[in-house]
């Protein structure tokens, strides 16, 4: 049998061509379903309370910040009974935390994948982020029975909960490429990653309402692409008004990091399977 001088697909870093190979992405769909699927499976193996910890992880937070920033603390919430008002917060924000951690550790816990067969990298990180999505579906069952317990009525404005959770996966692809690519080289990511989403979730309107911060210091809270996508979830949920501006500069800073995330990661592509 007569071999091929030169391999089928040559893996090169940097090139002029666009960061996202999106005809790639699309050739290999069927592997990123499998993978999603697998990282749903592993991350209930053997656990005696399955995707109820999907709930669990966004109830019990809510229900700690309720006692002691709610009724304790009384930190405002705008008018909103202090318990939806942070679950309709912590569902955005335990999708992205827990998304960016899988997606972050994705490509150094796929090692035996990475260094036998060829297939776009991007989709490892993209599988763990899509594997959150189903976490998020779930979690929205109590979010649910709150607004019906509180006898909050859904608006048209839930017509714009699509756009928002895709903004919201958005960002997490590009935050988790971006870091899983540093840590394939750098393993000090998997233990710094835990303690900077710990702190952005203090830079973030989860416990408290955005009015809460000063007028003078909203455009520098504003940076975090976060505050803009909470508070549109908030303003989904609870038929307030959307605040556009923060809403566009979210989708900009998100926009502008995946695009970075992919060109960086594509950077980095040629020497995965060396030092992973």
């Amino acid at each position: 049998m007569n071999l091929p001088e030169k391999p089928l697909v040559s893996i090169r870093a940097g090139g002029s061509g666009p960061p996202i190979d999106l005809k790639s992405l699309w050739d290999y769909r069927e592997l990123l379903y499998f993978l999603t699927w697998r990282d749903v499976k592993v991350r209930y193996k053997q656990t005696a309370l399955g995707a109820a910890w999907a709930i669990i992880q966004p109830l019990f937070t809510m229900i700690i910040f309720t006692i002691f920033f709610g009724n304790l603390a009384k930190v405002p919430s705008d008018g909103i009974p202090y318990p939806i008002f942070a679950y309709a917060a912590l569902l955005p924000w335990t999708f992205f935390s827990n998304a960016i951690t899988s997606s972050g550790n994705s490509l150094v816990g796929s090692a035996h994948l990475i260094t036998k067969v060829y297939f776009p990298r991007m989709i490892i990180p993209g599988a763990a982020v899509a594997a959150g999505l189903i976490d998020l579906m779930v979690a929205f069952g109590i979010l649910i029975i709150l607004m019906i317990y509180y006898g909050v009525g859904a608006t048209w404005n839930l017509l714009m909960l699509p756009a928002l959770i895709l903004l919201t996966t958005l960002l997490a692809i590009g935050v988790g490429m971006y870091t899983s690519a540093l840590n394939v080289k750098y393993r000090d990511i998997r233990y710094a990653l835990p303690f900077a989403i710990q702190l952005l979730m203090f830079a973030t309107p989860i416990i408290y309402p955005v009015s809460l911060v000063p007028e003078r210091w909203r455009w520098a809270f504003n940076l975090n692409p976060l505050t803009g996508i909470i508070e549109g979830f908030r303003a989904s949920f609870f038929g307030r008004p959307f605040n556009w501006p923060a809403l566009a500069f979210s989708a900009a800073i998100t926009l502008a990091l995946l695009v970075y995330a992919a060109y960086h990661f594509k950077r980095m592509e040629r020497t995965f399977a060396d030092i992973v």
